[in-house]
């Protein structure tokens, strides 16, 4: 099994009837994260886009929340070639032109751009998209040569930016309609970038499979129900609301900003399926080891007990070093005889004990290594996971019904400066 788990106390009352639920929530046409990665004609027409830009130095994603995070972690942790990425995922001006003066070291036809937005009318893209364009345009980039640039995905029924793409003659990729933004990473708007990466993305596909197998385990064994049960008892037993997602891994890190969106956004909700008022949810914590040893794990140990960690160790490195040394000191000497991936271990089970011997509640993950392969599999989890939490907590986890009142302020706000 690709994902292997340990609890500090194995979960109690495994529900297989919960089973027969999510199997209602996976087969919702509004919410097909757990099947639209299985359409070859994503892989193919990402593939098609790659082979005709695939000359490019320079990949400039352009998106904000879902239509970034998923693939900034893809690349982020398996990236294999020297491919720069650069990500507009902020309205900073600041940052922009940082961004942008970067690439005035490269010419033109080194960069690709690709503005993702499942509605197309994110103002955010779009005011980036509207930067951009004056940008080619002070590089003697005229609007009919902007296809030469930009790539775009997005719905591929009603968009505005589809609208764009086929005045400008724009290649298009599809952002499923019936996948929410924060459940993309395993569609085209994950696999674009993952190419240009050098990252293999049919291996995505196949550990994501794997996970389908393990989440529809017909036994009280199936780790999906473990993991969600025992989130819920902690919740509703101990009043542990708060979730610390840690791999010990540097190349996972962005991993746990990309949960945070799908954590929160999904199961943050003020009113549950009955339209009551109950203001549920997990807070999720990013953290990554052995930095946050060094950073939050004061608070974890000793801190409110509010919070359950679960902690990713990925057991075989792609690379490792020896700690061998003829410099003095006693510590040195120490560590002389081992090598960096047995002291990440070390820290790692040594951290582990300590939460438990606190009475700090735990969820040990373990992956073979980092690899197309396993990435897959844990994006695929987490995202069932987050579905099947939202039975628990009996909300729509597939809506965020919060930020959208907060893109009409916004709007409004813009309006009264006219």
């Amino acid at each position: 099994m690709s994902l292997k788990f340990q609890f500090s106390k194995q979960p109690q009352n495994i529900d297989l009837k919960k089973l027969e639920i999510f199997k209602e929530i996976i087969t919702n046409p509004n919410a097909q994260f757990f099947h639209t990665f299985e359409n070859p004609d994503y892989i193919t027409t990402s593939k098609k886009i790659y082979s005709q830009f695939n000359d490019r130095k320079v990949f400039i994603h352009i998106g904000i929340g879902g239509s970034s995070l998923g693939p900034e972690m893809i690349v982020s942790a398996l990236q294999k070639n020297k491919t720069r990425f650069l990500y507009i995922n902020n309205i900073d001006p600041d940052e922009i032109h940082d961004q942008l003066e970067v690439l005035n070291d490269y010419q033109l036809s080194e960069c690709l751009f690709y503005f993702v937005s499942k509605s197309g009318g994110t103002a955010e893209t779009l005011a980036a998209l509207s930067i951009v364009t004056q940008y080619l345009y002070t590089r003697n980039v005229k609007e009919s040569d902007l296809h030469q640039y930009f790539i775009f995905a997005t719905d591929p029924k009603k968009s505005e930016l589809l609208d764009l793409a086929k005045v400008l003659k724009v290649h298009c990729l599809e952002v499923p309609s019936n996948v929410g933004g924060r459940f993309c990473a395993l569609t085209p708007v994950g696999f674009l970038p993952a190419l240009f990466a050098g990252i293999n993305i049919d291996q995505l596909v196949l550990g994501a499979l794997e996970t389908q197998k393990i989440c529809l385990e017909n036994s009280l064994a199936n780790p999906l129900l473990n993991v969600a049960e025992f989130l819920f008892s902690l919740k509703k037993n101990q009043n542990i609301s708060q979730t610390v997602l840690m791999p010990y891994s540097s190349k996972l890190r962005a991993f746990s900003f990309w949960f945070t969106q799908l954590w929160a956004e999904s199961l943050g909700k003020k009113k549950n399926r009955l339209g009551e008022t109950i203001n549920t949810g997990f807070t999720p914590i990013v953290g990554f080891g052995a930095t946050d040893q060094h950073s939050q794990m004061q608070l974890f140990m000793e801190g409110p007990l509010d919070k359950c960690l679960i902690l990713i160790e990925v057991e075989n490195f792609a690379q490792d070093f020896k700690l061998a040394t003829d410099l003095p000191g006693i510590n040195l000497r120490k560590l002389s005889s081992f090598s960096l991936s047995q002291l990440m271990k070390a820290e790692l089970v040594g951290t582990i004990k300590a939460l438990q011997e606190n009475n700090r509640p735990t969820i040990h993950l373990k992956i073979e290594k980092n690899d197309e392969f396993h990435l897959g599999s844990l994006i695929l989890f987490f995202e069932s996971l987050t579905a099947l939490m939202g039975d628990y907590l009996m909300i729509d986890p597939f809506d965020q019904p919060g930020v959208e009142a907060g893109k009409i302020y916004a709007f409004h706000f813009l309006n009264q400066l006219k």
